[in-house]
């Protein structure tokens, strides 16, 4: 389903068919989202699907690793958590511009794709944001994340309106 030109966040989720979810409660002393000026830093959002983490373990190659498509997938879902965050602070997607995605893969020592994996976000946030999402971008890969989580994104947010 492509989106509509011009159409606001707000309303590209809603074509899209996307419900942000609830925000996920921090797991240490931190909050969701924190807005300096006109941005919104989020925390690093690990991918919650109703208060659990789908998968767990080091993303890779082989048996007992978790696949690069389904690590992408994990990111797509860490985006939106970090998307979340952003509109239970500010009210609304509307009038925001993503500026920086930090993305963090649990690896296994081989593996050398965290940039396909943190596609997975960059990719909804376009879906969403048109040219407003697109965005400055690190993929780094980690020896292990909270909770074991195989990926973890955080955003930066500028808001235009």
């Amino acid at each position: 389903m492509s989106t509509t030109a011009g159409a606001s966040p707000e309303a590209r989720l809603a074509e899209l068919g996307i419900s942000l979810p609830d925000v996920a409660p921090p797991v240490a002393s931190y909050v969701p989202a924190v807005r300096s000026g006109n941005y919104v830093y989020t925390a690093g959002q690990l991918p919650f699907v109703d208060g659990a983490l789908p998968v767990t373990g080091k993303v890779g190659e082989g048996d007992g690793l978790v696949a690069p498509d389904t690590a992408a997938d994990l990111a797509r879902t860490c985006a939106l958590n970090a998307l979340a965050a952003v509109r239970s602070l500010v009210g609304t997607l509307d009038g925001a511009r993503v500026v920086k995605v930090t993305g963090f893969v649990a690896s296994d020592p081989s593996f050398t794709g965290q940039p396909g994996v943190i596609n997975g976000a960059s990719n909804v946030l376009g879906e969403i944001f048109g040219d407003a999402g697109v965005h400055a971008r690190s993929a780094v890969g980690v020896a292990a994340l909270p909770l074991d989580a195989p990926v973890e994104v955080e955003l930066i947010v500028e808001l235009t309106s």
